[in-house]
């Protein structure tokens, strides 16, 4: 077996190179962050009545109510609806995130590592 080899890697792949893909993969996993830290995410419900926009990091930006949504005698409506669009923006960012880690590590579940 060759110095520097591990056991049952195709080729023989040493530590050397196996390090420089480990550091490329971090290196496009950050990138990869920092431009869903960027995104937005736009969800509506209530047949466009509420409108919630999040960023990749989770948070709220933006939230527009229809005046036609805003009944006094019926809140817990409006609530439901607003709840329900940021609930539904946040799973978008969710599945984008998801979409490209697997896109990254060639669909490989690691488990919570990155």
């Amino acid at each position: 077996m060759a110095k520097n080899s591990f056991r049952g890697m195709p080729g023989g792949m040493n530590q050397a190179a196996m390090m420089k893909q480990a550091q490329k993969m971090q290196q496009e996993m950050l990138r990869m962050q920092q431009e869903q830290e960027t995104k937005t995410y736009i969800s509506t419900s209530g047949g466009g009545m509420v409108s919630a926009t999040v960023n990749g990091k989770h948070e709220l930006v933006d939230l527009q109510i229809k005046p036609d949504a805003v009944d006094p005698d019926d809140v817990e409506m409006l609530q439901d609806m607003v709840i329900a669009a940021v609930n539904e923006a946040m799973r978008a960012a969710d599945t984008d995130a998801a979409n490209n880690m697997s896109r990254l590590t060639g669909g490989l579940n690691l488990g919570g590592l990155f």
